[in-house]
C-alpha cells in the first residue's frame, strides 16, 4: 500500500512537466507541423524559470519567465519552418541544440543558488500517515494543467478557433479557401504550445526535482513527442498518458522508499523503455495514422 500511494503521488509530482509539454506539442501537432526541439524549450524555460524565481523573489514570475522563453524559441521555430522547403525535423533539431546551449551558457551562475519554489497544495491534511500526506503534496501548477487540458480539449472542438486549428491540420487547401494564412495559425500556435511547454520546464526547476543543473531534463521533452502520439493528439489523453509516465518514473523512488534499492537504476529508465514500447505498438500500418492531423509531416 505505501508503494502504491508513493507511485501515485509520484505520478502526480513527476508528470506535470509531461503533461504541460505533452499539451504544448499538442496544439502544435493539431496545425500540422512538430516541433522536435521541445527538448531544448524545456531546459531553456527550466533554466529561465529559475533565474526569474531567483532574481524576483517569486515563483509565479520565475513560471511566467519560463513560459515567454518557451514561447520565443517555439516562435523561432515556427517562423523558419514558415520558410520554403525548411523541413520541421531538421530544423526542430537544430533548435534543442540552440535552446540547451543557451540554458547552459547563462544558467552557469545558477546552479549553486536557491530560488523559491512554486507552492504545493496539501489534499493529505486529514491523514495521520506521512506516506498519504506526502503523496497528496500537489504540485500547484497540475491543476491548472488539468483545467489547461479540459479547456484545450473543449477549444478544438467546440470554437470557431479550434476549427481553424485543425483545418490548419488536416487541410491546408480548405484553410487557404476561407482566407485564412495556414503559416500564420502554424505560428502562433506553435508560440502558444511554446509557452504552454515552458510552464512544464518551470516545474522542473522549480518544483521536482527543484534545482537548476545541466542535466535537469533527461530527455522529456522528447519523449512528449511520443506521449503526444500516445495520446492520439487529445488533450484529455495527454493527461492520462502524463500519469502513466509519471507513474512510470515513480516507481524507482517509490520502491526505494520502503526500502528496496535492488536494481533501482534499472527502475530509472521505465519511462525510457515504455516510450520505446509505445513507438513499437504505433508502428501498425493499420493505426499509425489514426487520429493524426493529414497534413503533418510525421503522417507521410
Amino acid at each position: 500500500m505505501d508503494v502504491l500511494i508513493a507511485v501515485l503521488g509520484g505520478a502526480i509530482r513527476v508528470g506535470t512537466p509531461f503533461l504541460f509539454v505533452s499539451l504544448g506539442e499538442c496544439l502544435t501537432e493539431k496545425t500540422g507541423r512538430v516541433n522536435l526541439g521541445l527538448e531544448g524549450v524545456l531546459v531553456l524555460s527550466a533554466m529561465a524559470g529559475f533565474g526569474g524565481s531567483y532574481i524576483s523573489g517569486s515563483p509565479w514570475i520565475g513560471v511566467l519567465a519560463a513560459g515567454f522563453s518557451g514561447a520565443l524559441l517555439a516562435m523561432l521555430h515556427g517562423f523558419l519552418c514558415s520558410l520554403p522547403k525548411v523541413s520541421d525535423i531538421a530544423t526542430g533539431i537544430a533548435l534543442m541544440l540552440l535552446g540547451v546551449g543557451l540554458a547552459f551558457y547563462f544558467g552557469k551562475s545558477l546552479i549553486q543558488p536557491q530560488a523559491v519554489q512554486i507552492p504545493s497544495i496539501e489534499l493529505g491534511a486529514w491523514s495521520d500517515s506521512a506516506q498519504v500526506q506526502s503523496a497528496l503534496r500537489i504540485n500547484a501548477l497540475f491543476p491548472i494543467g488539468v483545467v489547461l487540458a479540459v479547456l484545450m480539449a473543449w477549444m478544438l472542438k467546440h470554437t470557431r478557433w479550434g476549427l481553424i486549428l485543425r483545418m490548419a491540420g488536416d487541410s491546408t487547401d480548405a484553410a487557404r479557401a476561407l482566407g485564412y494564412s495556414v503559416n500564420t495559425v502554424r505560428v502562433l500556435a506553435t508560440t502558444v504550445g511554446g509557452f504552454i511547454a515552458g510552464i512544464g520546464g518551470a516545474s522542473l526547476s522549480l518544483y521536482y526535482p527543484g534545482s537548476w543543473n545541466e542535466g535537469l531534463s533527461s530527455g522529456q521533452g522528447l519523449i512528449a513527442v511520443a506521449l503526444v502520439i500516445f495520446a492520439r493528439w487529445r488533450p484529455m489523453h495527454c493527461l492520462g498518458a502524463a500519469l502513466i509516465f509519471g507513474g512510470a518514473g515513480a516507481v524507482g523512488p517509490a520502491l526505494q522508499s520502503v526500502g528496496i534499492s535492488a536494481g533501482y537504476h534499472l527502475f530509472n529508465v521505465m519511462p525510457y523503455a515504455l516510450t520505446l514500447l509505445i513507438l513499437l505498438c504505433s508502428c501498425s500500418p493499420k493505426r499509425s495514422l489514426q487520429g493524426a492531423p493529414m497534413e503533418l509531416k510525421l503522417a507521410r
